[in-house]
This record gives structure tokens, C-alpha cells and sequence, in this order.
């Protein structure tokens, strides 16, 4: 859910003054008047007229000058009314201060400084990692010193701050809370993002709030309107970070080694006894997993495994890979490359910011890339053998989101286990497991299908380095009973049924496209008829207008969001189907499950599925979206599109 972008009626040449007078970087300020002396009064239209969205995923937006774009003055604005709004409205826990991170991509040192200035200005203490770190190190960190919020500057996603929600009494000396504090499961950040989509070109700045889980509505709509209210800099908004006593500026040097300690004992704890894992490869595609994971490894015995010397180092250009995202068919080419020169068959791999983990493994002598639904069942299925012999299974939970596999809900309900689905993003499972915590449940894991894995044991954000060292202990484990990972999965398969997918997307060249399309589904005759093409429908949701015709009061569990959307749909042959509007990118998502007996016959019909929404939907109501013409299931069966 996001806030509606705000807009102003004031003159262009009023906002163009203004952005004169307070942006202060060189090159964005040089940007603005380029365009006001070219008379480009379109694009400076586009750049200034409405201020870049805040949402519960806090700020993204393409990397450029303007109110609309990601840059030094929006982090500052952004930053100085988040520190506005925990110093008036959460005064009690601002002493306990925030924990500030970045990554090693362009700009992500310069945004990170920027927004400590804005916490310090409002006497909020800062807990500084001064070099890169990985993404899931900030929200720990916030645990850790039971700060009152966290702010991660990372171009993968959005600067988050988070506050934690923890009850607990008022504290001021916050040095004795980092003797006191235990590793625990609380996460804050605020990223400012390069997009994925085209490099360096995208910023996020993303938050969360002190429950550790990012935050939601209705607290992004009052931390929108103090930012509102703190557009202009403030004085001293600029100046480069200087020591004070508000700055802890070696924060990274205490809490780093707690959080691998973390994993590490939490990795340990999934099995009986440790045993190393296969000979791997790893990747952290020039990110900064390379500066943790290969040292952690080594650091509890882990030897056999080399890092893809090319990728190993952070280099914020990428010069690797077309696009730095482990789902992104290529990604891994590299890596393959290097394992098959050193004989290994196994890739461990992290994204950039290290909070998503992917794997891929040599099978018959090709290689097989999981995809996330795949890790995410092989990762429950790890854990819920570890859980065995407990007598209160209804009070553990595990959750997913909505777009992601059904398998899960099926094998928890197999172990007695207590299951949620949620909307996408951790910004709902993290808030979602922290209720269910405080009901009396235990929740050792959530999932989304784009390789994002939570441990709320270690934090409650999606968490690359956990999830690989748990994979890692799955694997021995697995092995010592004639295993490997895609044999465990196959065996899964067998055991609840071959749940495959086929996730793609339609390029949309507008939103109102995309809100056109959406429209005339709605006003088709489907949901009354109850039939697409071939197909019988047997539930309709519309997360957008709040209908659910399999639930008794025909309202959707879940909540809504009319800012979005998305429909997701029962077919028979088994077959259950989302269609929504990306909130980050151009784009109108379509994620395909069939579970059956017969794996060709779940193969086949998610195909006859994608052909039927293609040929019912897309062509007659938006024929000018683009789309892939081969499409690969999680299988690895190519659909080719006419």
C-alpha cells in the first residue's frame, strides 16, 4: 500500500526555484538548470511536479534531479521527516537512536551520511556502519541496541527506517543496552536503491518501524505527512558527517560479529549435529555478500568452496551481468562457469544487498536453477523435520505470500502446523509473524516467491546470508541420507503433489494501460459466467475492490488496497492464478500454479493457462503490452508463444 503522490499547483518556475535553493549537490543542481536554460518544460514538469511516493515500502524512484526522483535532497526530506516524526510522536524511545547501513553502490555511502545528519540534528543518536554491509546486519542491528529505528541506504531497494514496536521500558544510556542486548529477531532499514531494471537509475528508501518489520498502514501515512512538513533542508542538512556525541560511528564493529554469530548458532540449531556441506560456489554478483559470507564460512569450518573471483569484490557497475538480480535468467552464468572449471555442482548465490539467497545444482549434467518456491519448500521442509517431536505443533506458523506457492500451506497442514497467507512484500509478513508471536505462536519461517526467506529467530526481514547458511546445513544433512537438493525436492513432489509454476510478466506501456486492462477484466462477463476460455472458474478475488466469492461474507481475508491491482483466480485442473500491477516497475505481473499427480499434466496446464489469459485478456484489451515469446516453468519446460 502506498500514499498517494503528492502534487502541488504552485508555478513551474516557482518549484524550479525551489529546487534551486535547496539542492546543493552540484551535478543534480547542474541537471535542473540545463533544463530550465533548454526551455524543457515537459521533463521539468515530469521531475518536479509531484514529490516521489512514500509508501509502506518507503521511497523509490528513478536516480536523478527533481522532487520526483531519487537524490541527496529527497533523502534529506525523506530523512528529516521520518527523524521528525519518531522525535514528536515516539519521544520515549528516540534516545535509544537508529541504526544507519549502506551498500557499496553508486551513491549509497553519500545517502546513508545525508540521513544520519537529519537524526543527529534532532538530538537522535546514530548507530553509523561507516563501510558497506549487507541489508539484513541493519535490521539485527536495530534488535541489538534496541534502537528506535533503522535506515539501510542499499540500490537494491528502498531505504527503509523501521522503528521497533518491542514494548519495553524507557532507556537513555544506550551503550548499556549494547552489553545487555541479546541477538534477537528486530529489524529496521531505509535503502536508497539503484533499480534492477536499468543500473544506478532507481533509488529506494525504505522503512521500519520498532516492531522490526517494515512498516504498514496506517504509520506511512502520518511519517508522509511529516515529511510534508520538513521539505525544506534544515540547517546543517549538508554538512559532511562529523564526529559528535550523537554519532557511533564504529557501530558496524560491534554488532557485525553478533549478527554471524546469530546465524551461525541459528544454523547449527535446524540439525542434530553439524556436518560441512558438499563442495559449493559462491556468488554475491558484486555485491556485499562477498564481504561476509566467505569469511563466516571459513569462520565455522567451512573450507571446500570457492567465491567467482569476478564477482567477488563489490563493484557498483556490475560489469558481469546484464542485470544484478538472481532471478534473472543469465545471472548465474558465470558462476556455472567457474563451478564447472573447479568440478563443483552446487552455486550458492546472494543479490547485492545480500537479503535474498538463490542456489542452483548440477543435475545430469546441466545445471538446474530452484526457483524461489522451490528453495522456499526445501527451506520448510529443512525445518520441519528439525521441529519434530514437539507437542505444541498449533502454535507453530509458517507463512507466504499471496503470489507464492501453495505447497507450503500443504505440507504445514500435514505437520499440524498453524498457516497464513499474506499480501506480497515483508513488510506484511514480518508485521503478521510479530502478531502471531505475541498470540503465544512460534514462527521459524516465511517465504516469497522472489527468493526472499525470513528467520524471524534471526530477524524479521528477508535475510540471504541465514538462508544460505541454512541451506547449507539442509544439504549435509540431506546428503547423509542419499540426498541432494533437487532429488529432496522431487521426493517433496512425490510426497504432495507436482505444484508447478510459470511466473512472467506483460511490459505495459502506461499505467493507465494497466488500469484499462484491469477494467475490462472487471467489466467482463467472467466472474458472473464463471468461465476463461476453457477453464471453469471456481473463486474470483479482487484484492482491489474487496470481493471474494469464496468466503462466506464475499470479502477478501486479506486487506485491501484500492491504490493497487490484483485479482487472483480458482480454475479447475487445479490451477490458481494472480494477475496484479507491479508497484515498482512498468509492468502487469501473472504468477501460474497447478498442483497434480502428473507432473506433465501440471506442466500443461499452467501452459493452457498462460495461452488462455494471453489470448482472452491481453490481446483484446491492452494489444499493446510486450511479452516474452518463451516462456521457462519452474521445471524448466519452455512455453513458445506464437
Amino acid at each position: 500500500m502506498s500514499v498517494p503522490t503528492s502534487t502541488t499547483e504552485e508555478p513551474l518556475s516557482l518549484l524550479v526555484q525551489k529546487w534551486l535553493e535547496w539542492d546543493r549537490n552540484p551535478e543534480t543542481r547542474a541537471e535542473i538548470e540545463q533544463l530550465q536554460k533548454a526551455g524543457a518544460t515537459a521533463e521539468l514538469e515530469l521531475r518536479l511536479r509531484q514529490r516521489i511516493q512514500f509508501g509502506t515500502a518507503g521511497l523509490r524512484g528513478r536516480m536523478a534531479a527533481g522532487f520526483s526522483c531519487m537524490n541527496s535532497l529527497t533523502v534529506i526530506q525523506a530523512s528529516q521527516g521520518l527523524a521528525k516524526y519518531i522525535r514528536d510522536k515516539h519521544s520515549d524511545i528516540a534516545p535509544n537512536g537508529v541504526v544507519i547501513g549502506h551498500d557499496a553502490r553508486h551513491n549509497s555511502a553519500k545517502f546513508a551520511a545525508l540521513a544520519a545528519n537529519a537524526f543527529i540534528a534532532m538530538g537522535i543518536p546514530v548507530w553509523y556502519y561507516s563501510k558497506p554491509t549487507l541489508t539484513p546486519s541493519v535490521p539485527f542491528g536495530v534488535t541489538h541496541v534496541r534502537a528506535a529505528a533503522g535506515v539501510m541506504i542499499t540500490a537494491s531497494h528502498v531505504c527503509l527506517l523501521t522503528i521497533r514496536a518491542v514494548t519495553r521500558a524507557k532507556r537513555s544510556d544506550t551503550d548499556d543496552l549494547v552489553d545487555r542486548t541479546q541477538p534477537k529477531t528486530t529489524v529496521t532499514k531505509c535503502s536508497a536503491h539503484a533499480s534492477l531494471i536499468q543500473m544506478d537509475d532507481a533509488d529506494w528508501w525504505t522503512r521500519y518501524f520498532k516492531n522490526g518489520a517494515q512498516i504498514n498502514t496506517p504509520m506511512d501515512v502520518e511519517i508522509a505527512q511529516s515529511i510534508d512538513n520538513n521539505l525544506e533542508p534544515w540547517p546543517n542538512a549538508w554538512d559532511s558527517l562529523e564526529a559528535t556525541a550523537y554519532l557511533h560511528a564504529e557501530a558496524l564493529q560491534t554488532i557485525l560479529p553478533r549478527y554471524t554469530e546469530a546465524v551461525w548458532n541459528y544454523a547449527k540449531s535446524t540439525v542434530p549435529s553439524w556436518s560441512s556441506p558438499r563442495p559449493f560456489m559462491y556468488t554475491p554478483l558484486h555485491g556485499v555478500g562477498g564481504l561476509i559470507f566467505p569469511e563466516l564460512c571459513r569462520s565455522v569450518g567451512i573450507t571446500d568452496f570457492a567465491a567467482v573471483t569476478e564477482q567477488v569484490e563489490p563493484n557498483p557497475d556490475f560489469p558481469t551481468v546484464a542485470f544484478p538480480n538472481p532471478e534473472e535468467n543469465g545471472s548465474l552464468d558465470l558462476a556455472m562457469q567457474s563451478a564447472d572449471k573447479e568440478g563443483k555442482t552446487l552455486i550458492i548465490a546472494n543479490d547485492p544487498d545480500a537479503d535474498r539467497f538463490a542456489a542452483a545444482e548440477k543435475v545430469d549434467g546441466s545445471w538446474f536453477t530452484f526457483t524461489g518456491n522451490h528453495l522456499g519448500v526445501l527451506l520448510a521442509s529443512h525445518l520441519f523435520d528439525s521441529l519434530e517431536g514437539r507437542n505444541d505443533k498449533s502454535r507453530i506458523a509458517v507463512l507466504n505470500s499471496a503470489v507464492s506457492t501453495g505447497m507450503l500451506e500443504k505440507m504445514a497442514r500435514s505437520k499440524g502446523f498453524h498457516f497464513e497467507e499474506t499480501l506480497t512484500g515483508f513488510k506484511w509478513m514480518g508485521n503478521i509473524a510479530r502478531r502471531l508471536e505475541e498470540s503465544g505462536y512460534h514462527v521459524p519461517f516465511a517465504f516469497e516467491e522472489a527468493l526472499g526467506y525470513m528467520f524471524p529467530d534471526v530477524c524479521h526481514d528477508k535475510d540471504g546470508v541465514t538462508a544460505a547458511m541454512v541451506f547449507l546445513a539442509a544439504e549435509a544433512r540431506w546428503r547423509s541420507q542419499g540426498l541432494t537438493p533437487y532429488s529432496k525436492l522431487q521426493q517433496l513432489f512425490k510426497d504432495f503433489g507436482y505444484f508447478e509454476t510459470l511466473n512472467n510478466y506483460f511490459r505495459s506501456p502506461s499505467p493507465e494501460i494497466t488500469k484499462s486492462l484491469f477494467g475490462a477484466i472487471r467489466n467482463g462477463p467472467y466472474r458472473t459466467q464463471k468461465s476463461l476460455g476453457s477453464f471453469k472458474i471456481l473463486r474470483w478475488r479482487d484484492m482491489t475492490e474487496g470481493y471474494d466469492s469464496g468466503t462466506e461474507d464475499q470479502k477478501p481475508a486479506l486487506p485491501i488496497d484500492k491504490s493497487s491491482q490484483m485479482l487472483t483466480i480458482w480454475l479447475d485442473r487445479d490451477v490458481r492464478f494472480t494477475i496484479r500491477g507491479s508497484g515498482t516497475e512498468p509492468k502487469v505481473k501473472v504468477y501460474i500454479e497447478s498442483c497434480s499427480a502428473s507432473h506433465a499434466q501440471a506442466v500443461d496446464a499452467v501452459c493452457d493457462t498462460f495461452r488462455t489469459v494471453l489470448k482472452e485478456w491481453i490481446r483484446p484489451f491492452a494489444p499493446s503490452m510486450s511479452y516474452s515469446k518463451n516462456l521457462p516453468t519452474s521445471s524448466g519446460h519452455i512455453l513458445n508463444i506464437d
